[in-house]
């Protein structure tokens, strides 16, 4: 039987750092399609799993149980994704070059009407994925930590470190700028 996080933590504290390694494993594929979504490019995303993982060893006896460990773990990415989102400013990456890096297309399970082919799904997928892309920065973060990974609006603000207001008008504004983009793009019974 595998064992919880909550037993390999201890297992770190006890001094078996082989044990934080079992916790990477369990959780390194999720928070690197996170931080890829946020930070537009594997590449960094990749970094910051890296700086991630680093913090969360450093900081492990910080860490009280009060919430799971791989949400702990998930805030401590978030901040440092923003954190370099913040010192970069860099420009969007494209979804050619997104794709080139990854191989990987975005998959919208939300859609309510069924696609007729594969290759219609890859061909909607890559559209919503280019209007994603295109969003600003503060927009599509919002965005992504609210529809993909499912946080509420105090953390969202806890982790941009600004109001409650801003991120509900930012994730506002994306859904609108979202619909929008994907209007121009595809069929009107596509667009959600």
């Amino acid at each position: 039987m595998a064992k919880t996080d909550q037993e390999l933590i201890d297992e770190v504290r006890q001094g078996n750092r082989c044990a934080f390694g079992d916790l990477i494993i369990r959780h390194q594929d999720r928070l690197f399609r996170t931080l890829r979504c946020v930070l537009g490019s594997a590449e960094d995303a990749q970094d910051a799993c890296q700086e991630t993982f680093l913090a969360a060893f450093q900081k492990l006896n910080s860490f009280g149980g009060r919430s799971a460990f791989y949400s702990w773990l998930f805030r401590i990415g978030v901040n440092i994704a923003i954190n370099r989102q913040r010192r970069k400013r860099r420009p969007v990456a494209s979804i050619d070059a997104l794709r080139e890096q990854t191989g990987d297309e975005p998959v919208d399970t939300h859609l309510s009407v069924p696609p007729e082919s594969p290759l219609e799904v890859q061909e909607i997928q890559t559209v919503v994925r280019q209007a994603l892309d295109e969003l600003p920065e503060e927009f599509r973060t919002a965005l992504v930590l609210k529809e993909l990974e499912g946080l509420k609006y105090e953390e969202i603000a806890a982790l941009a470190d600004c109001p409650i207001g801003t991120i509900r008008s930012r994730i506002f504004r994306a859904r609108e700028e979202l619909r929008q983009r994907l209007a121009q793009r595809l069929p009107a019974e596509r667009v959600p």
